[in-house]
Order: C-alpha cells, then sequence, then structure tokens
C-alpha cells in the first residue's frame, strides 16, 4: 500500500522528529478530519506499506535521515515556485530548495522526485511573463534531475476566498498559454509536464492530464508492478487517476503559512495545534483519550511478486 504524508501538511518541513519516531515504533494514528473521535492505526512496516509520498516545500530536515528511510519506497513531490513571503511566509529560499532537490535526485534516481509549480495565480506582480521566466530559471535549474513537472491553477476553496481575498481564477486563455509555454519549456529540459486536477484542457497542448500521484508513478519509483486493489484505483476527484487515500496528516498544521492553503482555516488555529505537538505521540497533534475509537486500516502490501518492471522490459 501507499502511505500519503503531503495531502494535509508538511511533514518533513515541520514535523520530521514525529515522523521518525512512528517509523521507529512502527505504527502511526491518524483521526478523521470530519469524525475526530474516529481514529486509524496504520502500521508502518515494509511488509504492509510498499511506498511513502511525501508532498514538501521544504525537504531540508528529512534529508540527513534517508536512511531510516531505506526499507520503504519514497516518491517526492516538491513544491518550488517563485512567491515571495508576502505569499509564502515560511518557505526556504528557492535556490535553497532547488539545492535539496538535486540531493534527493542524487541519492533515489530522478523517477523518486518530481517538481510541483503549483498553485498558479496570476496577479500585478505574478504576471504570465513573470510565471515563464521563474518556470525557465527553475527548470533549467533541475533538468537532469527529474523527468516531471506538475502544475495546476489556483483553486478558490473557501478557505483560499478567506485567507487570499484578492485572488482571482486564472482565465481559460492564460490557462492555455502557460501551459502550452509550460509544456515546451520542460519538454526542452527533459520533463514531462502534467496537470493535476485541470481535467483534459491543456492536453492539446503536450500536457500529461492523467494525474500526478497514480500508479504508473508508483511502479516508476519502486521498479515493481502494483496489484491496487479495486477500491483504491478510484481517485478522490474523477477528473484524475490519482491514487489520494491513507495521509496521516492533518488540517490546520502546516507552519508555511501559505495565503492560498487550503489545508489551513486560519493562522490561529495552525498555532494552537503546532503547540499541541509531542513528537511521542502517535497523532500529529494531541494525544489518545478515552473517547477515541481506534481501529486498525486494512493494509497489505500492493507488489506483485511475480514479476518486476525490469524483469518485463526484458
Amino acid at each position: 500500500m501507499i502511505i500519503q504524508t503531503g495531502m494535509r501538511t508538511d511533514i518533513p518541513a515541520f514535523y520530521t522528529p514525529w515522523f521518525l519516531n512512528r517509523l521507529r515504533e512502527g505504527y502511526v494514528c491518524t483521526r478523521n478530519p470530519y469524525n475526530p473521535t474516529m481514529v486509524t492505526r496504520y502500521e508502518l512496516t515494509p511488509e504492509v506499506v510498499d511506498l511513502i509520498a511525501f508532498c514538501t516545500k521544504n525537504p531540508h530536515p528529512m534529508l540527513a535521515h534517508l536512511e531510516e528511510l531505506a526499507l520503504f519506497g519514497q516518491y517526492w513531490f516538491v513544491t518550488i515556485t517563485p512567491y515571495g513571503p508576502e505569499i509564502e511566509p515560511n518557505v526556504p529560499a528557492m535556490e535553497a530548495v532547488m539545492e535539496d532537490f538535486r540531493k534527493i535526485s542524487d541519492r533515489l534516481g530522478k523517477e523518486c522526485v518530481a517538481w510541483r509549480y503549483d498553485p498558479i495565480f496570476i496577479g500585478d506582480v505574478y504576471t504570465s511573463d513573470r510565471h515563464i521566466q521563474e518556470f525557465t530559471r527553475i527548470a533549467d535549474g533541475l533538468a537532469g534531475y527529474t523527468d516531471t513537472c506538475v502544475i495546476s491553477f489556483i483553486d478558490l476553496y473557501q478557505k483560499v476566498r478567506r485567507n487570499f481575498p484578492e485572488v482571482n481564477p486564472v482565465r481559460r486563455e492564460d490557462r492555455i498559454d502557460l501551459g502550452r509555454a509550460f509544456a515546451e519549456i520542460a519538454s526542452s529540459c527533459g520533463m514531462r509536464l502534467k496537470a493535476c486536477g485541470e481535467g483534459r484542457e491543456l492536453e492539446p497542448y503536450g500536457v500529461d492530464c492523467g494525474g500526478c500521484m497514480t500508479r504508473d508513478v508508483y511502479e516508476r519509483a519502486l521498479g515493481r508492478r502494483l496489484i491496487v486493489p479495486r477500491k483504491k484505483k478510484k481517485s478522490q476527484r474523477e477528473i484524475c487517476g490519482c491514487l489520494l487515500g491513507n495521509d496521516i496528516g492533518a488540517y490546520d498544521t502546516c507552519g508555511h503559512l501559505c495565503r492560498y492553503c487550503y489545508a489551513n482555516a486560519d493562522t490561529h488555529r495552525v498555532e494552537e495545534n503546532m503547540r499541541r505537538h509531542d513528537p511521542a505521540s502517535p497523532l500529529l497533534v494531541g494525544h489518545l483519550t478515552a473517547d477515541d475509537v481506534v481501529h486498525p486500516a486494512e493494509q497489505k502490501s500492493w507488489i506483485d511478486p511475480q514479476i518486476s518492471l525490469f524483469d518485463s522490459a526484458l
């Protein structure tokens, strides 16, 4: 199975000690965000966890501990964007994240790391021309270290509208122009451009619209075929083929405090949850209580024991 760590928060950036403790103890617990007394326990052992997927804007705290992850397959989605601290208050400098990206690629291989350039919004400072200029600069810096770049345009969820009220949706003509330009730039740097959650709109312009966290992506990282249970094949969103379940994070815990974030409701709630974080707890926030109902997740390896991707290529 695949364990996701980054759909709700940024674990490498802010919770690396906690995550390493969970690996050492061999399990983790996560609350249902819609029914908090319902808690799922995941075993964190290579017998049932085939791959751990990370989504982060700052992988640096985890880099010194990659050996502790060596028993598991890994896939890293690293977001690198040109936004300043007025948009991303606590994200490290772009050049530093690019350097860490290259280190991950050197350690794991370029098939195990993807660059995310998202979400894209357009304004007086971050114009279409500036996006093309900055995208080119980052792509040049990552050429040879990944074969995948993922883009998406800002979605105006309720939390986004509240925390970033001046932002506007990106017009269709701008999405087309940027998608076409990015696809050409990415291709020139040896990358395939993928669109996340954008339907098929950019497909005629050379953009892969089939999903970014798909079975194929994880199979390439593992070098093994996966037999995904039927109930896991369907994405949470109808417009892509991604495997998005089994996330061990929690909402309202990401200290980056990006204006466009869909996972944080407000700064005060994030600050309170981060104060309640205990690196020794099986939960990311707080501790288990007598009212909690803990149930074990259904877990088993998805790796096909019969054949590897390398065998099939012979």
